[in-house]
């Protein structure tokens, strides 16, 4: 696991000594990526530089080190990841005589090899693994940028700068690109919408306009002469389910359990190669519990685990990985956390994200990562279970509710919505609380208002999914509060793919694969992790596994109201029921009342009034209203106020001068005026 960064100038550079003090002062501030070594390389008259940082997990000697040029020397490249299979790519090559004289055992080696005798899209679709890089073809003059299948290792870029002075920049985060001269650094006010909305950015929008994402399972070219970015997709995750779900496995059910066993089992093992110590993270739930007992029955030792607790009632999930650990017979380390210890990371977010990001299940995701660093350098995860398997309660909930909801028809549906609507929630509220002693026990709702509001929303939406946007949306109308924007346009809202045969729970399992998994969860991961120094794997993300999730009968996943029926199958080979079978529970942390006590006064200052009139971004009496009825109880605005509150936080940062944000003048004279 490593990080990059670069540029490929518009006009060539002058002076090599500027130019390599450019690249490395970019990627000096990525140094958390890869703190065992740092590599540049420049070619000053056609104005490209590469950096990379290393943290070096396979081949720890000198053989690793990068940029790497490939055996003919046409290639040069910078790679971020790990892939799994390179040693049967060696052995491929090696059978058609086409293997160089190998100098080392890295993989980096294996894909350039691979690009001098098969190409570099063919070399990728060859690969198993998780991997951002870039690569300077020095024959052609065309600089690519790739990204793995899914979207577990990160990469941005964009043309910054006028003219001469122009320059096309990339890098593993956006600290790096800040750290050009080129870089402008202005606010996209369509892509704050989408943060509100999500609680992330989703690709390949990011917060700076002239800034994206490189899209999962993505190549994309770019030259002096061709300034225009050129995308070309090599796998796609929906394609891979509407493929899947046209020509379902025709085994039995048991048959399809062993089939995704062995399919796992391959990937832990693959996963489990490295040169440091490894572990995992255990939090006792199906998806990482079962990644931990494909790991120690191919151990010849204990897995080393770990997980977090909190004190706090409903938010710990410790004493259930306690008990899988001792089941499986691994060597556990448990923290927990007072709460004062993870609020003490929220100065800290803003550095380690980078962009705003307001998934609140960052705190604890950097609190067991840096538990887990103080032992291992790589770390095994179970995220991607929910997604693959349909795992999450909301799946089976939103299609419940549609059934019921779609019966009526939308005309008379959307009359009902108006009317409950125009009653304000305090309303509702006080006539449920005058009206509660009639009623059973089974019909008294807290915050009824709050839930007619929410239903009269559910009740106006002509599809399903409008009804699932809605699920997974914190501001209903982001674009109402930023002001001068214009919600973009994403795969959830107004670029919807068709995946034609898929059905209600099928395809919000597949927008999912397609937004929430890459842009949430594997940004939160790589970024928490990172920040300390420590690489993460994720077994269930090996392509293989994730096509055969999706040839899998949706009977296999959600059998009798329980998810993820097949992957239950494989787990209990390994560990009792008993251990695993109890109510979902999330991975985060009570950020409502925490913004009513402890953070109360943090917060206060960056929602004050002046303050946000000020900066012009939100609209300051909307906002104020939220936190004023947070603060009374009266409503739960803990999500809506946490994405407005990562926000006004990293903006803070950038206003204080975050790493990159000031230019040296000796860095600024590389380029002509």
């Amino acid at each position: 696991m490593c990080g990059l960064s670069g540029f490929l100038a518009a006009a060539p550079l002058h002076e090599r000594g500027k130019q390599q003090a450019l690249v490395r002062r970019m990627t000096d501030t990525i140094s958390h990526r890869g703190p065992d070594d740092a590599g540049y390389w420049c070619d000053v008259e056609r104005g490209v530089a590469l950096g990379h940082r290393r943290l070096s997990i396979l081949d720890l000697s000198p053989a690793g080190h990068q940029p790497m040029h490939s055996p003919s020397g046409r290639y040069v490249m910078v790679f971020n990841g790990e892939i799994y299979n390179h040693l049967q790519m060696r052995r491929q090559l090696e059978s058609g005589a086409r293997a160089p004289d190998w100098r080392g055992r890295s993989d980096t080696e294996t894909l350039l090899a691979g690009f001098d005798a098969w190409g570099i899209q063919e070399t990728v679709e060859r690969a198993v693994g998780m991997f951002a890089f870039a690569v300077w073809d020095r024959h052609a003059g065309v600089l690519t940028l790739g990204r793995d299948r899914i979207g577990e290792k990160p990469l941005y870029y964009g043309w910054q700068g006028r003219g001469a002075n122009a320059a096309f920049l990339f890098g593993s985060e956006l600290k790096a690109l800040r750290a050009h001269p080129a870089f402008e650094g202005r606010i996209d006010r369509d892509a704050l919408c989408l943060q509100l909305r999500y609680s992330y950015i989703p690709a390949p929008y990011s917060i700076y306009r002239g800034i994206a994402k490189l899209a999962p399972g993505s190549l994309l070219t770019v030259s002096a002469q061709a300034r225009e970015p050129r995308l070309t997709t090599y796998w796609s995750g929906a394609r891979q389910a509407v493929a899947g779900a046209a020509a379902p496995f025709a085994g039995s059910a048991a048959q399809a359990v062993d089939t995704l066993e062995g399919l796992l089992r391959q990937a832990v093992q693959d996963q489990m190669i490295a040169d440091v110590p490894l572990g995992a993270f255990l939090s006792g739930g199906v998806d990482s519990s079962t990644v931990v007992a494909l790991m120690q029955a191919q151990s010849a030792r204990p897995v080393k685990t770990f997980s977090i607790g909190f004190h706090e009632e409903g938010y710990n999930e410790a004493e259930y990985a306690k008990a899988v650990a001792a089941h499986l017979g691994t060597e556990h380390t448990e923290l927990y956390v007072q709460a004062e210890g993870a609020r003490a990371l929220i100065p800290r977010l803003q550095s380690v994200y980078d962009e705003p990001f307001s998934d609140s299940s960052q705190l604890p995701t950097i609190l067991v990562s840096q538990l887990a660093r103080q032992h291992v350098t790589v770390s095994l995860s179970g995220d991607a279970g929910d997604e693959l398997f349909c795992g999450y309660n909301r799946y089976q909930f939103a299609a419940r509710l549609w059934k019921t909801v779609d019966a009526a028809p939308l005309p008379l549906r959307r009359l009902a919505a108006r009317g409950i609507a125009r009653v304000p929630v305090e309303t509702w509220n006080r006539l449920a609380r005058r009206t509660a002693r009639f009623l059973p026990q089974s019909l008294r709702f807290a915050n009824t208002g709050d839930k007619l509001h929410k239903g009269a929303q559910v009740l106006s939406n002509a599809t399903l999914d409008q009804l699932y946007l809605g699920l997974v949306s914190h501001w209903e109308d982001p674009a109402a509060l930023v002001i001068g924007a214009r919600e973009a346009p994403t795969l959830l809202r107004g670029d919807t793919p068709a995946l034609p045969g898929l059905d209600g729970i099928q395809r919000m399992m597949a927008l999912d694969l397609l937004t929430y998994l890459p842009d949430d969860i594997l940004v939160k991961v790589d970024r928490a992790a990172m920040s300390v120094s420590l690489e993460t794997r994720i077994p269930f993300l090996d392509h293989r596994v994730v096509e055969f999730a999706w040839q899998l009968p949706q009977s296999l996943k959600l059998r009798d109201g329980v998810s993820k029926w097949a992957l239950r199958q494989v787990l209990y080979k390994y560990v009792p029921p008993a251990l695993i079978e109890r109510p979902k529970m999330g991975f985060g942390v009570p950020i409502g009342n925490w913004l009513r006590g402890p953070l109360r006064e943090w917060a206060q200052d960056l929602l004050d009034e002046s303050r946000l009139r000020s900066e012009g971004y939100f609209d300051p009496i909307q906002l104020r209203q939220k936190w004023h009825e947070h603060l009374s109880g009266q409503r739960n605005w803990q999500y809506h106020l946490w994405d407005v509150l990562m926000f006004q936080s990293w903006l803070e940062q950038q206003s204080t001068g975050a790493p990159g944000q000031r230019e040296p003048a000796a860095l600024a004279s590389c380029y002509p005026s």
